[in-house]
């Protein structure tokens, strides 16, 4: 028989677990993204000290588990004076790990612009800087979207990992309950349920924004905003231009 634990009882504690594994996926995947962005850079620069230093960095974290990164930060690092809250040593291994994935699907998405696309921006006078905010970064975006959200999934998923640290997550917070009831069944499919709405839910948000972007919609407010402009200046153009033949044609 399952449902004999009184959930109501650990619905607080099941909220804040909830939200501290939602803070943990939030802050460990911009984490990733900024360390992902900065190692992609770096593989594709000129420069070979900082290509194979990034190529280093990346094989190193693709190939070690992340538990092992978890304890040799929360727990090796204490030997140097160094002592992280479960929190910090879990957003940090989070951004460290994943970030070296990000880095290779980043990089393959940069790859993939025509290098004819820098040099006519470069040649309407754009910066190296606006070249890349403006023309390939937007590209990128929906090159790298469905590789990037499985990153994301999979790292929500990765949280779990932080219950052999007592990260205060729904994992972590599993292994108390059931503790307390004796009843690793009822409890560990219940959050694995969690985890499965959490993850459908944004598998299903996803594929959504990956369908905005396919029927070709613009990725801000300001890109929609400037393409709304530029219809309305071709329809004004068009309709200038009709005028000027209806008149040629009387």
């Amino acid at each position: 028989m399952i449902f004999h634990v009184p959930w109501h009882d650990y619905l607080p504690v099941l909220g804040a677990a909830l939200l501290k594994t939602v803070e943990l996926t939030i802050a460990g995947f911009f984490g990733a993204c900024a360390f992902g962005l900065v190692l992609a850079l770096s593989r594709l620069s000129r420069s070979r000290l900082a290509s194979r230093t990034a190529y280093t960095v990346i094989e190193i974290f693709r190939n070690l588990p992340v538990v092992t990164g978890l304890f040799i930060v929360y727990f090796g690092l204490t030997t140097l004076q160094v002592t992280l809250t479960g929190f910090s040593a879990g957003v940090l291994c989070l951004s460290l790990f994943y970030g070296a994935y990000l880095a290779e699907i980043f990089r393959g998405g940069m790859q993939s612009i025509a290098p004819g696309q820098k040099e006519a921006a470069n040649a309407l006078g754009f910066t190296g800087r606006g070249t890349f905010l403006s023309v390939e970064l937007p590209q990128v975006i929906r090159v790298v979207l469905p590789s990037t959200t499985t990153i994301f999934i999979d790292l929500l998923k990765g949280t779990s990992l932080l219950v052999t640290i007592g990260g205060g997550e729904l994992m972590t917070q599993a292994t108390v309950i059931t503790s307390d009831t004796y009843r690793p069944l009822e409890v560990y499919v219940v959050i694995g349920c969690i985890y499965l709405v959490l993850c459908f839910s944004l598998s299903r948000a996803a594929a959504r924004l990956e369908q905005w972007l396919r029927d070709g919609r613009p990725l801000s407010l300001s890109s929609h905003r400037m393409r709304e402009l530029a219809r309305a200046h071709q329809a004004r153009a068009q309709s200038a231009r009709d005028g000027m033949q209806k008149e040629i044609a009387s």
